[in-house]
């Protein structure tokens, strides 16, 4: 799954298609270099649609923001991530992360399941009703891997983690993906990660913390500088310390829809 970082920044960016469930101008692509290739996607910031809540910088920069933060958690929940100049302009690349294919009796990593029925090992979020008037439950499974992407998005303030922005290459790492709508200064956290909402949060994941709370006082505020705003940039270290504080994995706010719709 690891590209070299030279590929990715140097490579020749050849488009092979639009993605056209996305809402924003997203396609698939390859970086090609002295022989190495790698697929990758690649939104372009003139495919962006303008956002009333998010006005400032792109969607782009906040995307390649994520990947700062998560790099410097030390989690590399996001795949690795850059700016640069393509066919369509300036945007954000990434790479391409190809999901494992399940396995008989096995299921995604975040799920709809007939409600009371919450396999082992799996925390339920929400009940509700599906398109037939049946009662489901949403699930997610209960591993430290989402248990640090929780922690993540609450850092980031994700508004938009869908269950399909949860990728499981098969090797035991977890992926999230579609982080442009992050870093907003006001309570945007929207997730179908809701599943540990008042449990403590792991001492060694709040120790992470703790260091990226260091660091966004130094050199790695003032790169995210460069990507959000000021504003935001104090929101997100604000984040941080209410998280220290409180220790715990946050609850849903009552001002803002707690799940993103659609969830997948």
């Amino acid at each position: 799954m690891s590209a070299d970082p030279e590929l990715l920044a140097l490579g020749e960016l050849s488009l092979h298609g639009r993605l056209v469930a996305a809402s924003n101008g997203t396609y698939q692509g390859s970086v090609s270099l002295a022989g190495d290739t790698a697929t990758v996607v690649y939104k372009p910031v003139e495919g962006e649609r303008p956002l009333w809540d998010f006005p400032d910088g792109t969607l782009a920069q906040r995307e390649f923001a994520a990947y700062v933060v998560s790099e410097a958690l030390g989690w590399s929940i996001v795949p690795p991530t850059l700016l640069r100049d393509g066919p369509l302009g300036e945007g954000m690349v990434q790479l391409w992360i190809d999901e494992a294919e399940l396995g008989a009796g096995e299921t995604e990593l975040v799920d709809i399941v007939p409600q009371g029925r919450v396999p082992d090992g799996w925390v339920g979020v929400l009940d509700a009703l599906d398109g037939r008037h049946n009662p489901v439950t949403l699930v997610h499974a209960d591993t430290d891997a989402l248990r640090r992407m929780a922690v993540f998005d609450a850092v980031v303030n994700n508004a938009d983690r869908k269950g399909g922005h949860v990728l499981n290459p098969g090797d035991g790492r977890v992926f999230g993906v579609d982080h442009g709508v992050t870093f907003n200064a006001d309570d945007k956290l929207r997730t179908v990660l809701w599943g540990w909402a008042g449990e403590p949060i792991p001492a060694d994941v709040l120790d992470d913390v703790r260091r990226l709370a260091d660091q966004l006082a130094g050199g790695l505020g003032q790169q995210l500088c460069e990507l959000v705003t000021a504003v935001e940039l104090t929101a997100t270290r604000e984040r941080c310390s209410t998280l220290l504080k409180s220790g715990t994995f946050p609850y849903p706010s009552e001002d803002w829809p707690a799940i993103p719709w659609p969830a997948f």
